[in-house]
């Protein structure tokens, strides 16, 4: 099929159908961070260079192509947080998959023990009573070594009066974020990253936003206790959600 100048087939709606998943699943990625804008700069750009080039403009498709191929080295820097947090989701989809999970030998998720998730959820309710901050991180699948290794080691067994006396404001302890597996209390004070989104609530502290943060780049749940409100938060795979039931903090922690 012709177009006038275009000559158009069937193989270019293939390709221009690819162009067009590539662009929404980038968009829907980045949605709500500070590359936004970056992208449709260079999306663009893009447009411009295939109109040239078609109207064949070669002056200006040269311009725009020394551009995006100088400017590549630059965009991959830019959109480091975000490749990195694709690759994760990327890995983190492969890995729940049944059979690349037994080839790679990869760990099953951790749970908690019903007495365990019984003591977690009470200090987490009493912290939120009593305003106290706290941001707690339940290890799953992944390891977290690099968030531990920012912390001081604790492995010490889960109780609530423990939890509740590490966040307690005086202690040397409460400034940061505990984590937790194998049933244990393996660190404390720990440095989490925090998100580049743009699109949370003005309400939303430096907690809430550490615990969207490693959400963003791991599958651990993390726990938020507001010091200002008492609200209780519990972020997961990049969301955040306002928890209005201790029963609803139970289920979420027990994956249901």
């Amino acid at each position: 099929m012709s177009l006038g100048f275009l000559h158009f087939s069937f193989v270019d709606l293939i390709d221009i159908l690819l162009v067009a998943a590539v662009i929404f699943i980038i968009f829907r990625w980045i949605r709500g961070s500070s590359a936004m804008n970056i992208f449709i700069a260079i999306i663009i750009l893009l447009v411009v260079r295939v109109l040239a080039t078609a109207l064949n403009m070669k002056m200006t498709s040269a311009m725009l192509g020394a551009i995006l191929d100088v400017g590549a080295l630059a965009i991959i820097i830019i959109f480091q947080p975000e490749i990195r947090r694709f690759l994760n989701n990327l890995g983190r989809t492969a890995g729940n998959n049944t059979l690349i999970r037994r080839i790679l030998r990869r760990r099953q998720a951790e749970g908690l023990d019903s007495e365990v998730l019984s003591g977690l959820v009470s200090a987490v309710e009493y912290m939120g009573n009593h305003k106290v901050g706290a941001l707690i991180v339940i290890r799953r699948r992944d390891d977290l070594q690099s968030t531990i290794a920012t912390g001081d080691s604790i492995d010490a067994r889960i109780s609530e009066r423990l939890i509740e006396n590490i966040f307690f404001k005086n202690s040397p302890l409460h400034d940061g974020a505990m984590v937790i597996g194998d049933n244990r209390i393996i660190a404390a004070r720990c440095t989490l990253p925090m998100t580049e989104r743009l699109d949370l609530p003005a309400s939303y502290g430096m907690r809430h936003r550490a615990a969207v943060g490693l959400s963003e780049q791991c599958d651990a749940d993390i726990i938020v206790v507001s010091e200002e409100t008492g609200n209780i938060s519990i972020a997961q795979h990049g969301t955040i959600t306002r928890i209005d039931s201790i029963n609803v903090l139970k289920l979420k922690l027990q994956g249901k």
